[in-house]
C-alpha cells in the first residue's frame, strides 16, 4: 500500500521568505528610482497635506526649503538602498530596519482613518490597515529572521565565514559538507536574476515613456483634435504666488451681537462639483463632471483650494452631505455658503441649509429674479409685496441663527425691487460679466452662457450699494477667459468673486486672481468687504 508523501515545509519556507523579501525590495527600489526620474519631485506637497496628530511636524518640514531638500534626499536614496539591500539580501536586517522606519513615517502622515487620507491617491478601500502597515510589519519581522531562513548574500557570507572557522571533514562528499556548497551558493545568488529582471522591466518602461514623450512633442500634432493623448501640465502648490487675500462681511451674530464673517476674495463655485455644468448643447458634460467629482476628488479639490487661501465655496443645499463630510471627517476649514435653491422655495432651502449647518445663506438668484418680477405668473398666486415679505422673513430667520444673510440675482432689476421694498441683506450675490465674447447676444433672452443682461447698469447700480458684493458667473459659464473675467469683476466693483474650478485649475486661477486684485486697487466703487 502506497503512503502519501509529506510536504517538507522546511524546504519551502526559505523560498517563500526570499520571494517576499525581493517583492518588497522591488517596490522600494522602483519608488526611489521613479523619484529621480520625475523632474523636480518634492515631498513638500505630501508633507503639507498631512492631517493627523503629527501634522504640525510634517507641516514644519514642508515649510523649510532646506529641510525639505534633506528629506527628499533621504527619501530617494533611502528607498534605493533599502530596495537594493532587500533584493540582494545584503545587510538585510539594516535594510529592513531602515525600510520599516520609512514606512512608519508614511503611515502616521496619512493613516487609513476616515478623513486623514484625503489628497493621497489610493487603489483600494482601507480601514486602519493598508499596504504600508502590512509592509511595515513584514520588514519588522525580517529584522529578527535569521539569514538561514532565506537565500541571500548575508547567508552566503555567513556560510563562508563559518566554513573558514572550521576544519574540513575529508571523508564527506563535497555537496554534503556543511559550508558553501555549489547548490547553496546558487540559491544564495538567486537575487542576481531578480535584479536583472528589475533592470530589464525598468528599461522597457523607460523606453515606452520616451516613445510616448516623443509622440507628444511631434511638431504639428494638435493634441486637442488629433487622435493622440493630451498631456496636461498641472500647476502645483510650488507654483502658487501667494495666498488669496480676505475681506469681511459684517452681520448680526448669535444673541444679536455684531459679528464678522471673514471671506476670501476668491470663492470656489459648487456647480462643477454638483454637476451643473452649463455646457449648452454638450448634453453629456453634466454627467461627466458628476462622474469625475467622486467624494475623494471633491475632498482633494476643497483641500487644494484651502491651501491657496480660498476659505469658502458657494453651492446648493443638496451638497450638504459631502460638505459636512469634509468639515467633520477631514477637519477642513472651508466655509460653506448655501444659495437655498430648493424648487423656488426659499424657506425650504433655509430649513435644509440650517439642518446641514451651512455657514452663510442667501436667496438664490433664480428665486429672487422670479419673485421680484411684477409680471411673473406665481403658481401660488402671491403678490409682489407678499413675495418680498417672504424674502424679508427668510433673512430674519437666517440672522436669528447667527449666520450672514444675503440676496442673489441675475437681473439688476431684481436687486432694484428688493432695495425699493426696503430689503437690506448682509451681502449681495450678483452676476457680473461683459458681453465681449462671440456667443453673447444683445437681446434679453436667457442663454446658458448669458447671465448678466445689462453689464453697464450692473456696474453703475451695484456701485451705489453699501453692502459687500459677491460677483458670480464672471466667466459667463466658461465663455470668458479667467484673466479677463476676474479683472472685469474686481475692477468694476465686486468685493468677492465666486468661480467654479476643477482641481487642476485651482493654483493657476488663484494666481490670476492675485494679479486681478492687485490691478483693482484703484477702482470707482470702494471695497465694501
Amino acid at each position: 500500500m502506497k503512503t502519501k508523501s509529506k510536504v517538507d515545509f522546511n524546504l519551502i519556507i526559505p523560498y517563500l521568505f526570499t520571494i517576499i523579501r525581493i517583492a518588497i525590495g522591488w517596490h522600494f527600489l522602483y519608488e526611489g528610482i521613479t523619484k529621480i526620474i520625475i523632474r523636480n519631485w518634492s515631498s513638500a506637497p505630501y508633507l503639507a497635506g498631512s492631517r493627523w496628530i503629527f501634522a504640525p511636524l510634517f507641516h514644519a518640514m514642508a515649510g523649510s526649503a532646506g529641510l525639505t531638500s534633506f528629506i527628499d534626499f533621504l527619501n530617494i536614496w533611502g528607498m534605493i538602498f533599502v530596495g537594493l539591500g532587500l533584493i540582494l539580501g545584503l545587510f538585510t536586517r539594516w535594510a529592513s530596519a531602515g525600510g520599516a522606519i520609512m514606512l512608519l513615517f508614511y503611515f502616521v502622515a496619512y493613516p487609513p482613518i476616515s478623513g486623514f487620507t484625503v489628497g493621497v491617491p489610493v487603489e483600494g478601500s482601507y480601514l486602519w490597515v493598508n499596504k504600508t502597515l502590512i509592509e511595515f510589519f513584514v520588514l519588522l519581522a525580517f529584522i529578527f529572521i535569521s539569514s538561514e531562513f532565506h537565500f541571500s548574500f548575508d547567508r552566503l557570507y555567513a556560510r563562508w565565514k563559518d566554513e573558514k572557522a572550521r576544519k574540513p571533514v575529508a571523508d564527506l562528499p563535497a555537496d554534503t559538507k556543511k559550508g558553501v556548497g555549489r547548490r547553496e551558493a546558487i540559491r544564495d545568488l538567486i537575487s542576481f536574476p531578480a535584479l536583472g529582471v528589475f533592470a530589464y522591466a525598468l528599461y522597457r518602461k523607460r523606453k515606452w515613456d520616451s516613445f510616448e514623450e516623443k509622440l507628444l512633442k511631434v511638431e504639428g500634432i494638435d493634441a486637442n483634435s488629433s487622435a493622440t493623448l493630451l498631456k496636461f501640465s498641472y500647476s502645483s502648490l510650488k507654483d502658487l504666488k501667494g495666498q488669496i487675500p480676505k475681506g469681511i462681511i459684517r452681520h448680526t451674530g448669535k444673541n444679536g451681537q455684531p459679528a464678522e464673517f471673514e471671506l476670501s476674495r476668491l470663492i470656489m463655485g459648487g456647480n462643477l462639483i454638483g454637476g451643473w455644468a452649463h455646457a449648452r448643447d454638450l448634453i453629456y458634460v453634466s454627467k461627466l463632471v458628476k462622474t469625475y467629482h467622486t467624494d475623494e476628488k471633491v475632498m482633494q479639490t476643497l483641500a487644494l483650494g484651502e491651501k491657496c487661501g480660498m476659505n469658502a465655496i458657494i453651492s446648493n443645499p443638496q451638497m450638504g452631505r459631502i460638505f459636512q463630510k469634509y468639515k467633520h471627517e477631514f477637519k477642513g476649514k472651508i466655509k460653506f455658503i448655501s444659495d437655498c435653491g430648493t424648487n423656488l422655495d426659499f424657506q425650504k432651502g433655509i430649513e435644509l441649509s440650517l439642518m446641514a449647518d451651512w455657514d452663510a445663506l442667501y436667496c438664490q438668484g433664480e428665486i429672487t429674479d422670479r419673485w421680484a418680477n411684477p409680471e411673473w405668473d406665481d403658481p401660488k398666486k402671491r403678490t409682489l409685496t407678499e413675495r418680498m415679505e417672504l424674502i424679508r422673513k427668510g433673512l430674519e430667520q437666517i440672522r436669528q441663527n447667527g449666520k450672514p444673510a444675503g440676496i442673489g440675482a441675475h437681473r439688476i432689476e431684481a436687486i432694484k425691487v428688493c432695495v425699493e421694498h426696503g430689503l437690506k441683506p448682509d451681502f449681495w450675490v450678483k452676476t457680473c460679466h461683459s458681453h465681449n465674447y462671440w456667443s453673447a447676444k444683445s437681446d434679453q433672452e436667457w442663454k446658458d452662457n448669458y447671465f448678466d443682461f445689462d453689464p453697464e447698469e450692473t456696474i453703475r447700480y451695484m456701485g451705489t450699494l453699501k453692502e459687500p458684493w459677491i460677483a458670480f458667473k464672471v466667466l459667463a459659464a466658461g465663455a470668458i477667459m479667467p484673466e479677463e473675467g476676474l479683472k472685469y469683476a474686481f475692477t468694476n466693483g465686486a468685493d468677492f468673486v465666486c468661480m467654479g474650478m476643477y482641481d487642476f485649475q485651482i493654483v493657476e486661477d488663484a494666481n490670476i486672481a492675485l494679479n486681478a486684485i492687485e490691478k483693482a486697487k484703484v477702482r470707482q466703487r470702494p471695497w465694501m468687504g
